[in-house]
């Protein structure tokens, strides 16, 4: 069966970042959780999160721009 929840632990993984910043994500509005014990993110809210932010940098998540190379 495939996985459709992952908790915040999982997400940083996937995402190769750290917990705390899977948390800032959320704290922001920029990743969207539920809550079912503990914060879980929907497969489906993790490929709306890499569709729309795509090209964008992140850093400071108060004023997301483009990603500049």
């Amino acid at each position: 069966m495939e996985q459709i929840l992952f908790t915040v632990s999982e997400t940083a993984e996937l995402l190769k970042i750290n917990k705390n910043a899977v948390y800032n994500l959320i704290k922001n509005n920029v990743l969207t959780a539920l809550k079912l014990g503990s914060l879980k993110i929907t497969k489906t809210e993790l490929t709306r999160f890499l569709d729309t932010y795509e090209g964008k940098d992140l850093t400071d998540l108060n004023n997301i721009k483009d990603l500049q190379i």
